[in-house]
């Protein structure tokens, strides 16, 4: 079974990500950093610019400055209190480790995204299938999936609230799981959850959150819901 979301134009994705690379090794420009094939590792404390590939993983240490940064099949990891504008990946995990920002948002086709005690996103977390996990995080501008479990826990306050798309279209595979969405104690989310199709929705009873539309909450007490 293979489905699609216009709000993911998978091809579009790639090609943004591709095209500027074509005829490229590294460098790319000054201050960027391109490649074909291949990982790229950006040493602590680097100004990188625009960091880009196509097959191949992304790392920025401690401390980095990048611009955009952006592969198809790889994880992109921002290492703790560096800073980028945006993050693309299609096939791969995004990592924000501790007080790392990112003033744009980060967009993923299929894959999980994790953001550490103090990371900061200023704008819209947004993926289709893969887990997103708060850990005493920030997110400005919401967070939206299709299939993917959502857990906010700690410290953690998202505005601009949940969405949890319909799948519809062809081109990716969606599992028939249902969405675990969590909601911890202490966490924030401010703005609506809608939920377009079928989820698992738990809060903690220490939990504050907006208004809820297409699931019905089920509240718990302590650090998380039953298994």
């Amino acid at each position: 079974m293979v489905a699609k979301n216009r709000q993911f134009p998978l091809f579009a994705l790639i090609f943004a990500v591709a095209a500027p690379l074509c005829g490229c090794g590294r460098g790319g420009g000054e201050g960027n950093t391109t490649a074909i094939n291949g990982s790229i590792h950006i040493a602590a404390g680097s100004p990188a610019g625009a960091v880009a590939t196509v097959n191949g993983s992304i790392r920025a240490d401690d401390n980095a400055i990048l611009t955009t940064v952006r592969t198809v099949n790889g994880g992109i990891t921002i290492g703790a209190h560096a800073s980028a504008e945006s993050l693309t990946t299609v096939n791969g995990p995004v990592v924000l480790q501790t007080g790392a920002r990112v003033s744009g948002g980060i967009t993923v086709v299929n894959g999980s995204v994790t953001l550490a005690d103090g990371a900061r996103v200023a704008g819209p977390v947004t993926n289709v299938s893969g887990a997103i996990l708060l850990n005493s995080a920030a997110v400005s501008a919401g967070i939206t999936t299709v299939n993917g479990d959502i857990t906010i826990q700690g410290a953690s306050h998202v505005e601009g609230g949940i969405r949890v798309k319909k799948p519809s279209g062809v081109f990716f595979h969606v599992s028939d799981a249902i969405p675990r969405i969590v909601i911890g104690p202490g966490a924030i989310v401010d703005g609506a959850l809608r939920f377009d199709h079928k989820v698992a929705l738990y809060v903690s009873d220490k939990a504050s959150i907006g208004p809820v539309s297409g699931a019905t909450p089920v509240r718990f007490s302590g650090p998380s819901p039953a298994p």
